[in-house]
């Protein structure tokens, strides 16, 4: 064989894997895009069940086409404490499942239909060339990489036809005969290329070619179990710097695809000929027997370690260790950067920590100005630095916002990201008045200014319309069902009325030399804060409802 032939049957393998890997990432991003809320229906939930758990894990996965994608939001979900461990190894099983799917699809270059399946790359260029609609863009897109993947099946198994019958090539994939070194090739190379997928249908490709891996027998089997270890990698990557239950979560993910791999190894090395005499005999092409055994091997390891869930939870939390709690955290884990591969989810999560940040902004609110109706200003200081960190954590979760805007996002995350920039500038408004009450309470202390019970009543029924509107307002944060907007429009026309029969009271009182003229000043701003509070809170009510109304029009 000529040097020459070499180099471009490398050239067109290294071609083929890059149009392979490109289709796989472009289908993962798509799919991934177009299950949107369902995906974060799906994933955004606890699972109680086991098996619905693996079942989950298996959907979910072979939805977005790639077990670390998914496993990585797992460890997420349990760093973010909105996942129990033993809730995530049920969904990483099942992860495992579905990655298979892309080996099943690998397989497809074996059959006939090979020309056709590499049509979709250009029938998915067209769909999103000419498409209107962004749906059938990124259908057209996942399409395309669908394509694209089956295109680089058939260049990467069409360079090995040239190697079929060259010595010095058979010599050297056939040399390595050892199991455990065929297992240890596969965990390194699926490492490198953080992708099982990958390494599997390069694997399927040679086979295809009809180049045999090792000395036959089992041995193609080692490399296959050696990808699942391999794939752990990524999910161990994105373990640094996570708590010590995300930790664990991928140190779960590693045991189990380990045990499996070292349960099989003994199996076949006991049993030489169990290739042959399973899959080679029930399957006629080489590609479909791996493709089988490689999802065999996943949902067996499954069927055996389920029962014992809690077993890999306790080993996990014998090798990580519970950490002493850091004196304050800076972000919320709920703002979790292994989300953002999957930005619909990411959202998700950020409006659940709209919630907990609304919440602490209102309760700054609430006693702010219980403080003021005392006029003690005993608590200052606290109020102040409560106030400081709802400002922090907005400025955090802004930096979130920007970072989900800058991925691959469609149209519904845009519009709801535009109205959480607003609905934060909205909270951070709230917030503000806190203080604002603070310097309230601190002068009217200094001026010995003294407002009378009645009025006080007045102004408690009013912040109680308002404490009315913010549960309404709050639950859309992370609802998608409409919230009784005439509610809402009620509670703020309360607002208003209170508002102006409180300063017409107050004028009043003046004209009769009832009220001190110098509460007249901190008065109509308390009163004026309070009305402003509660347009704020109609504001988040109305922007959430009418993009929700959008999506379930």
């Amino acid at each position: 064989m000529f040097n020459g032939e070499i180099v471009l049957a490398v050239a067109e393998l290294l071609a083929g894997l890059g149009a392979f890997l490109l289709g796989f990432n472009l289908l993962s991003g798509s799919m991934t895009k177009l299950a949107g809320g369902g995906l974060k229906n799906m994933l955004g939930k606890t699972v109680h069940s086991p098996l619905k758990g693996v079942g989950i894990g298996a959907l979910s996965t072979a939805v977005m086409q790639s077990s670390s994608i998914t496993t990585v939001m797992f460890v997420g979900f349990v760093n973010a404490g909105i996942m129990t461990l033993p809730q995530a190894t049920a969904l990483i099983m099942g992860s495992n499942i579905g990655s298979t799917i892309t080996a099943q699809i690998a397989a497809l270059q074996s059959i006939d239909i090979m020309s056709y399946l590499m049509l979709l790359a250009c029938v998915g260029a067209f769909m999103n060339l000419f498409a209107k609609r962004e749906k059938f863009k990124t259908l057209g897109l996942a399409l395309g990489g669908l394509g694209l993947i089956f295109v680089g099946m058939w260049m990467m198994e069409g360079s090995m036809e040239i190697f079929k019958d060259d010595p010095f090539f058979q010599t050297a994939i056939t040399s390595v005969t050892n199991p455990v070194l065929l297992l240890l090739i596969g965990a390194a190379v699926t490492a490198l290329f953080q992708s099982s997928g990958a390494v599997t249908s390069i694997v399927i490709s040679i086979a295809a070619a009809g180049i045999t891996i090792g000395n036959g027998g089992n041995s193609v089997l080692f490399v296959i179990m050696g990808s699942n270890i391999g794939t752990c990698v990524t999910a161990l990557l994105s373990a640094i710097g996570a708590t010590a239950n995300g930790k664990r979560a991928s140190i779960i993910h590693l045991m189990f695809n380990t045990f499996g791999a070292v349960l099989f190894t003994v199996v076949l090395l006991i049993w030489k000929n169990f290739f042959e005499v399973t899959f080679q005999r029930w399957f006629t092409l080489p590609a479909t027997q791996i493709a089988m055994f490689h999802t065999f091997f996943n949902v067996i390891c499954t069927a055996i370690f389920l029962p014992f869930i809690n077993v890999f939870v306790k080993i996990s939390e014998c090798v990580i260790k519970d950490k002493k709690p850091a004196s304050s955290v800076a972000e919320s884990d709920f703002m979790d950067e292994r989300l953002l591969n999957t930005p619909t989810v990411a959202l998700a999560q950020l409006s659940n920590e709209a919630v907990i940040v609304a919440r602490k902004a209102f309760e700054n609110l609430s006693t702010s100005f219980e403080k003021f109706l005392e006029l003690d200003d005993s608590t200052a200081n606290d109020i102040g630095d409560k106030t400081i960190e709802v400002e922090q954590t907005i400025g955090a979760m802004v930096n979130y916002l920007v970072k989900i805007s800058s991925r691959n996002i469609g149209q519904h995350e845009e519009e709801l990201i535009n109205v959480m920039h607003h609905n934060l500038n909205d909270i951070l408004r709230v917030n503000a008045f806190a203080d604002n009450f603070v310097k309230y309470t601190a002068k009217s202390i200094k001026e010995d200014l003294t407002y009378s019970d009645n009025v006080k009543a007045q102004l408690r029924d009013m912040f109680d319309n308002i404490t009315k509107l913010f549960e309404l307002s709050v639950t859309v944060l992370n609802d998608s069902e409409h919230v009784q907007m005439d509610k809402v429009d009620e509670y703020e026309d309360k607002i208003d009325r209170n508002k102006n029969q409180l300063i017409d009271g107050h004028i009043e009182r003046l004209n009769q030399g009832i009220c001190q003229p110098a509460c007249s000043g901190i008065f109509i701003n308390l009163v004026s804060n309070l009305e402003r509070a509660g347009d704020h809170l109609t504001y988040i009510a109305h922007s959430f409802d009418e993009i929700n109304g959008k999506v379930n029009a």
